[in-house]
């Protein structure tokens, strides 16, 4: 096993700092970047009913005339 315990894990060589960081880092964007799409992918869904329901109202209205 390359650490002998988990305070050796914990600090990596000596690099911890910039191993931690490199993780928190990587991790953070990607949770960024999830929400950002979701946030995204709901704006979308959104515009795509508002549109359908302004052409179903377009249609309604041709045809009472």
């Amino acid at each position: 096993m390359p650490f002998d315990s988990l305070s050796d894990f914990l600090h990596m060589g000596g690099y911890a700092f910039y191993v931690w960081l490199a993780y928190g880092v990587t991790f953070g964007s990607l949770g960024i970047l999830v929400i950002q799409s979701m946030g995204q992918k709901r704006k979308v869904l959104t515009e795509i009913a508002k549109k359908i329901q302004r052409e179903e109202h377009l249609k309604e209205n041709r045809s009472n005339k």
